[in-house]
């Protein structure tokens, strides 16, 4: 009887970058969170809302950008 080790490759995510959340319409995040479905954050990323930000988390410089200008 013989033992193998089987060696797991190191596997990284493809976005490389901090974790930053997005602005998204707020009546879609529960639904997202709920069902599964994906939102589009005002910047243009599409992706199911699977965590809730802290207070201080970064948020998208792009989506941030847009907002202060509709606020405006």
């Amino acid at each position: 009887m013989s033992t193998q080790i089987l060696e797991r490759p190191e596997t990284q995510d493809t976005d490389t970058g901090p974790e930053m959340f997005h602005y998204v319409r707020k009546e879609k995040i529960a639904e997202s969170a709920v069902m599964g479905t994906h939102v589009v954050a005002l910047c243009g990323e599409t992706f199911p809302v699977t965590k809730t930000p802290k207070p201080g988390s970064p948020v998208c410089p792009q989506c941030k950008e847009i907002y202060q200008a509709m606020k405006a």
